[in-house]
Protein backbone atom coordinates (compact mmCIF):
# COMPACT_ATOMS: atom_id res chain seq x y z
CA UNK A 1 0.00 0.00 0.00
CA UNK A 2 1.38 3.34 -0.80
CA UNK A 3 0.49 6.78 0.10
CA UNK A 4 -2.21 8.46 -2.28
CA UNK A 5 0.61 11.04 -2.65
CA UNK A 6 4.28 12.12 -2.00
CA UNK A 7 4.27 14.43 1.25
CA UNK A 8 3.64 17.86 0.77
CA UNK A 9 5.78 20.45 2.53
CA UNK A 10 3.72 23.12 3.81
CA UNK A 11 6.22 25.61 6.14
CA UNK A 12 9.36 24.76 7.12
CA UNK A 13 9.82 21.14 8.55
CA UNK A 14 5.47 20.27 8.65
CA UNK A 15 4.60 18.36 6.02
CA UNK A 16 1.01 16.70 4.47
CA UNK A 17 -0.09 13.28 3.60
CA UNK A 18 -3.26 12.98 2.42
CA UNK A 19 -4.17 9.56 3.48
CA UNK A 20 -7.22 7.72 1.81
CA UNK A 21 -10.87 6.92 4.06
CA UNK A 22 -13.79 4.90 2.57
CA UNK A 23 -15.94 8.17 3.12
CA UNK A 24 -17.35 9.97 0.31
CA UNK A 25 -14.36 12.82 1.18
CA UNK A 26 -11.64 10.34 -0.26
CA UNK A 27 -9.20 11.56 1.72
CA UNK A 28 -7.89 13.12 5.00
CA UNK A 29 -4.85 15.00 5.86
CA UNK A 30 -2.43 13.88 8.33
CA UNK A 31 0.08 16.28 8.92
CA UNK A 32 3.75 15.46 10.01
CA UNK A 33 6.54 17.57 11.88
CA UNK A 34 9.71 16.22 11.07
CA UNK A 35 11.49 18.64 14.06
CA UNK A 36 11.71 17.98 17.41
CA UNK A 37 9.42 16.66 18.67
CA UNK A 38 8.46 14.53 15.53
CA UNK A 39 4.41 15.26 15.79
CA UNK A 40 1.57 14.03 13.79
CA UNK A 41 -1.79 16.13 13.78
CA UNK A 42 -4.05 14.07 13.18
CA UNK A 43 -4.20 10.48 11.87
CA UNK A 44 -7.02 8.99 9.92
CA UNK A 45 -9.05 5.87 10.28
CA UNK A 46 -7.52 3.08 12.05
CA UNK A 47 -8.07 0.78 8.61
CA UNK A 48 -5.23 -1.27 6.70
CA UNK A 49 -5.47 1.61 4.34
CA UNK A 50 -4.70 4.72 6.70
CA UNK A 51 -1.92 2.52 8.00
CA UNK A 52 -0.01 1.71 5.15
CA UNK A 53 -0.55 5.23 3.40
CA UNK A 54 0.89 6.47 6.67
CA UNK A 55 3.86 4.29 7.28
CA UNK A 56 4.78 5.14 3.50
CA UNK A 57 4.38 9.00 4.16
CA UNK A 58 6.51 8.62 7.41
CA UNK A 59 9.29 6.90 4.98
CA UNK A 60 9.50 9.13 2.60
CA UNK A 61 10.13 11.85 4.99
CA UNK A 62 12.97 9.43 6.33
CA UNK A 63 10.50 8.72 9.87
CA UNK A 64 9.17 5.20 11.30
CA UNK A 65 6.19 4.68 13.97
CA UNK A 66 8.51 4.89 16.59
CA UNK A 67 9.92 7.95 15.97
CA UNK A 68 6.36 10.10 16.48
CA UNK A 69 6.62 11.72 19.74
CA UNK A 70 3.62 13.88 19.60
CA UNK A 71 0.18 13.04 18.33
CA UNK A 72 -2.50 16.26 18.51
CA UNK A 73 -6.05 15.42 17.35
CA UNK A 74 -7.91 18.45 16.21
CA UNK A 75 -11.41 16.71 16.94
CA UNK A 76 -12.31 13.44 17.81
CA UNK A 77 -14.09 12.29 14.51
CA UNK A 78 -13.13 8.97 13.39
CA UNK A 79 -11.40 9.95 10.79
CA UNK A 80 -9.13 12.15 11.91
CA UNK A 81 -8.60 10.44 15.59
CA UNK A 82 -8.86 6.59 14.47
CA UNK A 83 -5.01 5.67 14.54
CA UNK A 84 -4.37 7.69 17.60
CA UNK A 85 -4.29 5.20 20.21
CA UNK A 86 -1.94 2.74 17.69
CA UNK A 87 0.46 5.38 17.76
CA UNK A 88 0.61 5.66 21.20
CA UNK A 89 1.09 1.60 22.02
CA UNK A 90 3.82 2.05 18.75
CA UNK A 91 5.77 4.77 19.46
CA UNK A 92 5.00 6.00 23.19
CA UNK A 93 4.07 9.26 21.96
CA UNK A 94 1.74 12.04 24.00
CA UNK A 95 -1.76 12.29 22.59
CA UNK A 96 -3.10 15.54 23.47
CA UNK A 97 -6.23 17.30 22.16
CA UNK A 98 -8.33 20.79 23.17
CA UNK A 99 -9.38 20.23 26.64
CA UNK A 100 -13.31 20.73 25.95
CA UNK A 101 -12.49 17.58 22.98
CA UNK A 102 -11.54 15.55 25.99
CA UNK A 103 -14.54 16.00 28.05
CA UNK A 104 -16.87 14.88 25.59
CA UNK A 105 -15.96 13.43 22.03
CA UNK A 106 -13.20 11.56 22.68
CA UNK A 107 -14.98 10.09 26.38
CA UNK A 108 -17.77 8.68 23.28
CA UNK A 109 -15.05 6.21 22.14
CA UNK A 110 -14.99 4.90 25.66
CA UNK A 111 -18.41 4.78 26.31
CA UNK A 112 -20.12 4.24 23.14
CA UNK A 113 -21.79 1.05 24.40
CA UNK A 114 -23.18 3.26 27.28
CA UNK A 115 -24.09 6.03 25.55
CA UNK A 116 -25.61 4.67 21.62
CA UNK A 117 -29.16 3.79 23.90
CA UNK A 118 -29.30 7.96 24.08
CA UNK A 119 -28.26 8.74 20.66
CA UNK A 120 -30.86 6.43 19.17
CA UNK A 121 -33.05 7.86 21.28
CA UNK A 122 -32.45 11.29 20.53
CA UNK A 123 -32.70 10.29 16.67
CA UNK A 124 -35.67 8.68 17.24
CA UNK A 125 -37.24 11.77 19.48
CA UNK A 126 -36.54 13.86 16.53
CA UNK A 127 -38.38 11.73 14.27
CA UNK A 128 -36.17 9.63 12.61
CA UNK A 129 -38.15 6.66 11.29
CA UNK A 130 -37.69 3.21 13.03
CA UNK A 131 -36.48 1.41 9.29
CA UNK A 132 -33.27 4.57 9.60
CA UNK A 133 -33.07 3.63 12.93
CA UNK A 134 -32.27 -0.35 12.87
CA UNK A 135 -28.99 -0.07 11.09
CA UNK A 136 -27.87 2.99 13.30
CA UNK A 137 -26.19 0.28 15.77
CA UNK A 138 -24.39 -1.80 12.97
CA UNK A 139 -22.84 1.41 11.63
CA UNK A 140 -21.99 2.66 14.61
CA UNK A 141 -20.28 -0.40 15.44
CA UNK A 142 -18.08 -0.45 11.81
CA UNK A 143 -17.46 2.99 12.95
CA UNK A 144 -16.33 2.23 16.53
CA UNK A 145 -14.03 -0.47 15.03
CA UNK A 146 -12.12 1.75 13.25
CA UNK A 147 -11.54 3.73 15.80
CA UNK A 148 -8.32 3.04 18.44
CA UNK A 149 -8.74 5.43 21.12
CA UNK A 150 -5.53 6.65 23.63
CA UNK A 151 -5.43 5.74 26.85
CA UNK A 152 -4.67 8.77 28.00
CA UNK A 153 -5.22 11.94 26.66
CA UNK A 154 -3.14 15.03 27.72
CA UNK A 155 -5.01 18.64 27.72
CA UNK A 156 -4.71 21.83 25.66
CA UNK A 157 -5.82 24.52 26.37
CA UNK A 158 -7.13 27.89 24.44
CA UNK A 159 -4.74 30.32 23.81
CA UNK A 160 -1.87 28.00 24.54
CA UNK A 161 1.47 28.37 22.73
CA UNK A 162 2.69 25.34 21.30
CA UNK A 163 5.80 24.38 19.44
CA UNK A 164 5.65 23.59 15.61
CA UNK A 165 7.64 23.30 13.17
CA UNK A 166 10.01 25.95 14.42
CA UNK A 167 7.99 28.53 15.83
CA UNK A 168 5.23 28.89 18.22
CA UNK A 169 1.56 28.74 17.10
CA UNK A 170 -1.17 29.50 19.49
CA UNK A 171 -4.14 26.86 20.45
CA UNK A 172 -7.36 27.94 18.99
CA UNK A 173 -11.09 26.82 20.19
CA UNK A 174 -13.21 26.85 17.21
CA UNK A 175 -16.46 24.76 18.13
CA UNK A 176 -18.97 24.24 15.48
CA UNK A 177 -18.62 20.89 13.78
CA UNK A 178 -17.00 19.73 16.88
CA UNK A 179 -17.25 20.92 20.55
CA UNK A 180 -13.72 20.62 21.13
CA UNK A 181 -12.37 21.76 17.67
CA UNK A 182 -8.97 22.77 17.80
CA UNK A 183 -6.96 24.80 15.47
CA UNK A 184 -3.33 25.55 15.52
CA UNK A 185 -2.59 29.46 14.36
CA UNK A 186 0.80 31.18 13.24
CA UNK A 187 0.99 34.89 13.40
CA UNK A 188 4.09 35.10 11.92
CA UNK A 189 3.38 33.21 8.54
CA UNK A 190 -0.88 34.01 8.96
CA UNK A 191 -1.25 30.04 8.90
CA UNK A 192 -3.97 28.36 10.15
CA UNK A 193 -4.26 24.78 11.26
CA UNK A 194 -7.71 24.57 10.41
CA UNK A 195 -8.80 20.59 10.64
CA UNK A 196 -12.46 19.98 9.37
CA UNK A 197 -13.11 24.13 11.08
CA UNK A 198 -13.58 25.37 7.44
CA UNK A 199 -13.12 23.59 4.27
CA UNK A 200 -13.14 24.59 0.78
CA UNK A 201 -15.93 22.63 -1.70
CA UNK A 202 -17.79 21.84 1.37
CA UNK A 203 -19.38 23.25 4.11
CA UNK A 204 -18.54 21.08 7.68
CA UNK A 205 -21.09 18.89 8.96
CA UNK A 206 -22.45 21.09 11.64
CA UNK A 207 -25.36 18.77 13.81
CA UNK A 208 -27.10 18.56 16.79
CA UNK A 209 -26.03 15.08 18.58
CA UNK A 210 -27.33 13.51 22.11
CA UNK A 211 -23.83 14.05 23.87
CA UNK A 212 -23.10 17.42 22.23
CA UNK A 213 -23.37 21.13 23.16
CA UNK A 214 -26.96 22.59 22.82
CA UNK A 215 -26.28 25.12 20.16
CA UNK A 216 -23.68 24.07 17.70
CA UNK A 217 -25.10 26.21 14.57
CA UNK A 218 -24.57 29.23 17.23
CA UNK A 219 -21.15 27.75 17.92
CA UNK A 220 -20.00 27.72 14.33
CA UNK A 221 -21.35 31.50 13.59
CA UNK A 222 -19.11 32.11 15.95
CA UNK A 223 -15.66 30.25 14.77
CA UNK A 224 -16.56 31.75 11.14
CA UNK A 225 -16.73 35.22 12.54
CA UNK A 226 -13.46 34.46 14.48
CA UNK A 227 -11.94 32.90 11.46
CA UNK A 228 -12.93 36.38 9.39
CA UNK A 229 -11.09 38.32 12.04
CA UNK A 230 -7.71 36.06 11.81
CA UNK A 231 -7.95 36.49 8.07
CA UNK A 232 -4.98 33.90 7.08
CA UNK A 233 -3.03 33.98 3.96
CA UNK A 234 -3.46 30.29 4.12
CA UNK A 235 -5.23 27.13 5.81
CA UNK A 236 -4.33 23.68 6.20
CA UNK A 237 -7.78 21.39 5.90
CA UNK A 238 -8.69 18.12 6.87
CA UNK A 239 -10.36 17.19 3.95
CA UNK A 240 -10.32 19.27 -0.60
CA UNK A 241 -6.63 20.10 0.84
CA UNK A 242 -4.16 20.41 1.79
CA UNK A 243 -4.10 23.87 1.45
CA UNK A 244 -6.66 26.54 0.92
CA UNK A 245 -6.48 30.09 0.66
CA UNK A 246 -9.61 32.93 0.79
CA UNK A 247 -10.29 31.93 4.49
CA UNK A 248 -12.08 35.41 5.08
CA UNK A 249 -13.87 34.93 2.04
CA UNK A 250 -14.81 31.29 2.26
CA UNK A 251 -16.37 32.34 6.22
CA UNK A 252 -18.60 34.71 4.86
CA UNK A 253 -19.89 32.51 2.46
CA UNK A 254 -20.27 29.78 4.94
CA UNK A 255 -22.38 32.32 7.08
CA UNK A 256 -24.33 33.51 4.51
CA UNK A 257 -24.78 29.13 3.41
CA UNK A 258 -26.65 29.19 7.09
CA UNK A 259 -28.01 32.33 7.39
CA UNK A 260 -30.22 31.18 4.52
CA UNK A 261 -30.94 27.65 5.41
CA UNK A 262 -32.02 29.10 9.06
CA UNK A 263 -34.66 31.37 6.85
CA UNK A 264 -35.71 28.39 4.96
CA UNK A 265 -36.25 26.45 8.14
CA UNK A 266 -38.24 28.87 9.78
CA UNK A 267 -39.88 29.46 6.86
CA UNK A 268 -40.97 25.78 6.76
CA UNK A 269 -42.13 24.99 10.01
CA UNK A 270 -44.21 28.52 10.05
CA UNK A 271 -46.10 26.76 6.72
CA UNK A 272 -46.31 23.73 8.61
CA UNK A 273 -45.26 21.95 12.10
CA UNK A 274 -42.97 19.36 11.63
CA UNK A 275 -39.97 17.28 13.35
CA UNK A 276 -36.62 17.70 12.60
CA UNK A 277 -36.64 15.05 10.52
CA UNK A 278 -39.22 15.82 8.13
CA UNK A 279 -37.94 19.42 7.93
CA UNK A 280 -35.06 17.23 7.16
CA UNK A 281 -36.97 15.91 3.77
CA UNK A 282 -37.04 19.68 2.45
CA UNK A 283 -33.84 21.40 3.16
CA UNK A 284 -31.98 18.18 2.03
CA UNK A 285 -34.58 16.51 -0.90
CA UNK A 286 -31.88 14.65 -2.70
CA UNK A 287 -31.29 11.04 -2.50
CA UNK A 288 -29.21 10.35 -0.03
CA UNK A 289 -28.05 6.88 1.96
CA UNK A 290 -29.02 5.73 5.39
CA UNK A 291 -26.02 7.61 7.31
CA UNK A 292 -27.06 10.64 5.29
CA UNK A 293 -30.23 10.89 5.55
CA UNK A 294 -29.22 10.70 9.63
CA UNK A 295 -26.33 13.09 9.33
CA UNK A 296 -29.26 15.19 7.02
CA UNK A 297 -31.46 15.14 10.62
CA UNK A 298 -28.73 16.17 12.89
CA UNK A 299 -27.63 19.32 10.49
CA UNK A 300 -31.79 20.20 10.29
CA UNK A 301 -32.18 20.10 14.36
CA UNK A 302 -28.85 22.22 14.44
CA UNK A 303 -30.39 25.12 12.54
CA UNK A 304 -34.08 24.30 14.31
CA UNK A 305 -32.54 23.91 18.05
CA UNK A 306 -30.53 27.80 17.10
CA UNK A 307 -34.01 29.20 15.74
CA UNK A 308 -35.99 27.80 19.16
CA UNK A 309 -32.98 29.24 21.59
CA UNK A 310 -33.37 32.50 19.63
CA UNK A 311 -37.45 32.52 20.27
CA UNK A 312 -37.94 32.02 16.45
CA UNK A 313 -39.19 28.68 16.28
CA UNK A 314 -41.42 26.81 19.18
CA UNK A 315 -41.20 22.98 19.83
CA UNK A 316 -44.03 20.76 20.95
CA UNK A 317 -43.92 17.30 22.05
CA UNK A 318 -46.57 15.15 19.55
CA UNK A 319 -47.17 11.54 18.80
CA UNK A 320 -43.45 11.00 19.84
CA UNK A 321 -41.12 13.17 18.79
CA UNK A 322 -40.31 16.78 18.94
CA UNK A 323 -42.54 18.89 16.39
CA UNK A 324 -41.54 22.55 15.42
CA UNK A 325 -43.54 25.62 14.82
CA UNK A 326 -43.99 29.32 14.89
Amino acid sequence: MTALSAPVRIHGTLHALQVPIPYPMKTVTVLVDTGGPVTLIDTALDTPEARGAIEDGLAALGLHWPDVERVIITHHHPDHYGLAGLLEERSGATVQMLDVEIGRGERYWHRWEEWLPGHVKHLADHGLPPELLESLERDSRRTRDRVHPASRVRPLREGQSVPLAGGEWEVLWLPGHADGHLGLWNEAERLLIAGDAILPRISPNVGLYAYTRPDPLGDYLQTLGKLEALNPCRAVVGHHGPVMEGVQARARELRSHHHERLDFVQAEATRKARTAYELSLVMFPRDLNVAGRRFALAETLAHAEHLRLLGALARTWQGGAWVYHA
